[in-house]
């Protein structure tokens, strides 16, 4: 049905911008700024024919190049004053004569909306061929933006402000309001005519914010610029008792850094923690199922829905955050043309991954693109803008946090010790979301005025600020702590992390190995060896101070830049 009607996409492009001279053949990414118009225009599965009007050679010369027709217009028709009305329909009349068609619709639009996709302008076409609910069709579409806000009015007879609201609601309870962008203006042919485009029946499509920049002025430009620029990103983790939270909470820090691209969690329903902890953050997400049953099979066939989901999503990076990434999954997407970047991967897809970071081990083998150690620790926000611990002659408070799923209860037996230790100060303890015997423990020690019991925390740095000693596992926390210069004594959660060299005397911690094999009477003794002695609370800090924890991220985002690029480049060459 649509095919059956011919149609025209007119392009207007003066050169007599003034806002930005010469904008419409400025390079915006890397093509004249017209070019992204040409493009979209000439994709169309609708679109019979694109043509350019100009009064500018330039223009002209450019606009062939990218393979659109085009039309000088008269010097009159290129003036500030003259509306588009007469530019589209002298346009339409003389490329009529030139190829002897009759078009059926002819659509306006503008260069200077180079986010404007395909799929919209489509959307205009069959909009306006397909009855409405009325079972009418429309003579003329335009595109538009919601723009409801709390507007006001000036009434220049009584030099006075009027609301244009009846009462003051938050933004998205406001009654629509819609604005053209400019971006389409979609007529039957019937209504073109010299002094006006607009059928008697007009209907509207909403687009996008982003879809709706028209470029008027240089912050315009910028924007544009920043948005073609904007990465679509995956990344894959979760989170459950047995896995811990970590690896979640390290994607969301990513996340909230990437601010200028689209950032997409690709989590697991089999393993709800994941999905709380990045819904309660308000992070967008989408879902996989990996309980397809046991054996090889199943493994196999809850990949292959991994990978449906991301060829789906179509991200320009990929994160996995997984641990032990798979070779033919992680090979797999190296095939399909993603761009892959892995965290703490120890699994088989290692050597698929364009680059690995890993702050936690320390890696033996030589990989390619194998960067390891605290250089590439992700801090969260909030621990940049807390200051660095001053120790105190006196420890008044101590903190036991064992993250998010404490699957040992290093928690109880490190509180049992203390409260059997020497010390009479305050406690204070942080249970993380996936901690399994809250009840049971705020039960238990509700009655002791010395200890304070607290649930997933969301301003951290400072519990572990106000901490004159804490008592933590082996984990990401670690590099937390060394961040703020707090004394701290490690007790290692699993073999795993007996292997995460960072919590060392040589970086201010005292770590104490696997913590299911220490005797009370050791987290006692070291406990209070370490409380007594000032000058060792000093040195760790000191130790602490000395490393540099607060540039991680720049310095994974800076590899990161600088392989892609040179992966993309290789892409064009092949």
């Amino acid at each position: 049905m649509y095919k059956d009607n011919k149609i025209l996409v007119v392009i207007p492009a003066r050169g007599g911008s003034k806002g930005i001279p010469r904008k419409n053949i400025r390079l915006l990414g890397k093509k004249p700024l017209i070019a992204h118009t040409i493009e979209m225009g000439k994709a169309s599965q609708y679109v019979d024919d694109l043509v350019v009007t100009t009064d500018d050679n330039e223009i002209k010369f450019i606009s062939e190049k990218f393979e659109a027709q085009t039309i000088k217009r008269d010097g009159r028709l290129a003036e500030d004053s003259i509306p588009l009305d007469p530019v589209i329909y002298d346009a339409t009349i003389k490329r009529e004569e030139e190829t002897g068609e009759k078009y059926d619709i002819v659509i306006t639009v503008q260069p200077t909306s180079p986010l404007l996709k395909t799929k919209t302008l489509d959307l205009a076409i069959e909009t306006l061929l397909t009855p409405n609910q009325e079972n009418e069709y429309y003579d003329t579409i335009i595109s538009v933006v919601d723009d409801r806000h709390l507007s006001w009015g000036y009434d220049e007879e009584n030099k006075k402000y009027f609301p244009l609201y009846k009462e003051r609601l938050n933004r998205q309870y406001l009654p629509k309001a819609y604005k053209e962008t400019g971006s389409i203006f979609a007529t039957k042919r019937e209504f073109v005519c010299e002094n006006s485009r607009l059928g008697e029946k007009i209907g509207l499509i909403e687009i996008s914010k982003q879809e709706s920049i028209d470029i008027d002025n240089y912050e315009d430009w910028w924007v544009a610029e920043r948005i073609l620029n904007k990465k679509k990103i995956l990344i894959k983790a979760d989170a459950s008792h047995e896995i811990g939270t970590g690896h979640i909470y390290r994607g969301l820090s990513i996340a909230s850094k990437l601010v200028n691209h689209e950032v997409i969690f690709l989590l697991d329903e089999a393993q709800p923690l994941g999905i709380d902890i990045v819904k309660n953050n308000n992070y967008p997400y989408i879902t996989h199922n990996s309980d397809k049953g046991e054996g090889p099979e199943a493994d196999d066939k809850a990949k292959e829905e991994i990978i449906e989901k991301i060829v789906e999503y179509g991200p320009d990076i990929i994160i996995n955050d997984i641990l032990n990434t798979n070779s033919k999954y992680t090979k797999s997407l190296r095939d399909k043309g993603f761009f892959i970047v892995d965290f703490e991967d120890v699994g088989g897809g290692v050597k698929y991954a364009h680059l690995i970071f890993d702050a936690l081990y320390e890696h033996k083998i030589p990989l390619k693109n194998l960067y390891s150690g605290h250089k590439y620790y992700i801090l969260k926000d909030e621990f940049y803008y807390q200051s660095f611990k001053k120790i105190d002659k006196e420890v008044k408070r101590i903190l036991l946090t064992f993250g998010g799923t404490d699957p040992n209860n290093l928690t109880e037996k490190v509180l049992e010790s203390v409260l059997e230790s020497k010390y009479e100060n305050d406690i204070e303890i942080i249970l993380g979301l996936g901690y399994n015997r809250k009840e049971e423990i705020q039960e238990k020690y509700k009655d002791n005025e010395r200890i304070s019991i607290f649930e997933n925390v969301k301003n951290m740095s400072e519990h572990m600020h106000n901490a004159d000693l804490i008592f933590t596992s082996a984990g990401r926390t670690m590099y937390e702590i060394a961040s703020l210069g707090v004394p701290c004594i490690c007790l290692c959660q699993n073999e795993r992390e007996l292997t995460h060299i960072f919590g060392n005397t040589e970086h201010g911690f005292i770590n104490l190995g696997l913590g299911s094999n220490l005797s009370k009477k050791t987290i006692i003794q070291t406990f209070e060896n370490t409380i007594d002695d000032y000058e060792l609370r000093l040195e760790m800090n000191k130790r602490m101070g000395e490393v540099d924890l607060r540039h991680g991220f720049d310095n994974i985002k800076k590899l990161i830049k600088k392989e892609y690029k040179k992966w993309k480049s290789e892409q064009s060459e092949n």
